[in-house]
């Protein structure tokens, strides 16, 4: 095939069901996925008030396993991963040598010598590539199985009602960050609590042939309660709401976890070396004495929406990006997050707006997150 033309888009197991549901389908990292079903902002009230149903099959699975798993993760990831427990999960990075954040994860310790590692969609490959690498000279196995896995996701306060209606597994013993195996409606899951969308809820890994069945069952479930399908658009809105990042917005390889003030995901204590090391041990002193950046809230005064590389201005100069931008139905006006000079980041900071097609809109800075949802 010549490089000019298109690649085919991949499709998870869901693809015809969305597609008899009237989904708007986007390509989105090379997968063809739903965008939304009917109103992106129905759906999003759907997840803060009740729940919504989610296809996340895009997510790239890797699996580590042997001796070593353990420590090739503490090696070629930032956080200290051997200190995880079976059964617990971990927000943590892979970073190149010079400190740039190749992706963000999420780490299932399953079993003592079995790892999944969830990257997301765009970075899978880069991820397992930098992984099988990383593996040299340890006596760990790493294993692509984006093949073997359908993710499903349960989120909104009536989730765990409708899961428990589904499993007798002990979701009130599933803490966050949590993730045990279990039955769902007659299907074998991994039952996860970690979300990305500031509500309660889970996630729900099962064999492709099983994922149709349980989509179904959970529709079912929940349509006492409202449950709805989602789509990514909503999904974006959520997290911005919840003040949680984006690969290829909030984080990239230009910028380390101090940059992006998630330094705490970098553990200097852990043993041995990790790739990484001496250029993020310079960015957290640099960040010390010299504050980066720092990521903000914006909410605006008016009804224009900014948008991720709009300029942030002022006294009559540019003093940072916006990195994310859209309406926030929650709180019913234009939202973003944005990288601001450490002068400008206090909530309240004076004189603050955003250039949008060359007028100066003005925008409050507010600490992050937009919206906390009552526990």
């Amino acid at each position: 095939m010549s490089s000019t033309e298109p690649t085919e888009l991949r499709h998870t197991a869901l693809d015809e069901l969305h597609r008899s549901l009237g989904a708007t389908m986007t390509d989105f990292a090379g997968w063809d996925m739903p965008l939304r079903y009917g109103s992106e902002r129905d759906e999003h009230v759907a997840v803060r008030t009740r729940a919504g149903l989610f296809d996340l099959s895009h997510m790239g699975e890797i699996t580590v396993t042997g001796a070593e798993a353990a420590a090739l993760l503490n090696f070629a990831l930032v956080g200290n991963i051997a200190s995880v427990g079976v059964g617990r999960a971990r927000y943590t990075m892979i970073c190149r040598a010079d400190g740039g954040i190749l992706d963000d994860l999420i780490v299932y310790r399953l079993a003592e010598t079995e790892y999944l590692v969830v990257a997301n969609a765009s970075n899978a490959q880069v991820v397992l590539d930098a992984l099988t690498e990383r593996a040299a000279g340890f006596d760990a196995e790493v294993r692509d199985d984006r093949d073997a896995y359908a993710l499903i996701a349960v989120q909104g306060p009536e989730s765990p009602g409708i899961l428990k209606s589904l499993t007798d597994a002990d979701l009130d013993g599933l803490k966050y960050y949590a993730g045990l195996p279990g039955t769902v409606a007659g299907v074998p899951a991994l039952i996860a609590r970690t979300g990305y969308t500031g509500e309660d809820g889970f996630e729900l890994f099962v064999k492709p042939e099983h994922a149709v069945e349980l989509w179904q069952a959970l529709t079912e479930a929940g349509e006492g309660v409202g449950l709805v399908p989602c789509g990514l658009s909503c999904r974006d809105t959520l997290r911005l709401e919840a003040g949680m990042p984006l690969y290829g917005h909030e984080l990239s390889t230009s910028l380390t976890p101090f940059d992006a003030g998630l330094g705490r995901v970098v553990k200097f204590e852990k043993d041995g070396d990790f790739v990484g090391r001496e250029a993020l041990t310079r960015a957290a002193e640099r960040a010390a004495s010299e504050p980066p950046r720092v990521l903000v809230g914006l909410i605006a005064e008016g009804r224009r929406v900014p948008r991720a590389g709009y300029a942030v201005v002022a006294v009559g100069r540019v003093i940072g990006e916006v990195t994310s931008g859209a309406p926030s139905p929650t709180l019913g006006k234009p939202i973003a997050m944005a990288y601001v000079d450490a002068a400008h980041a206090a909530p309240g900071a004076e004189g603050v707006g955003v250039d949008i097609r060359g007028s100066h809109e003005p925008y409050e800075v507010v600490a992050l997150p937009f919206y906390k949802r009552q526990k």
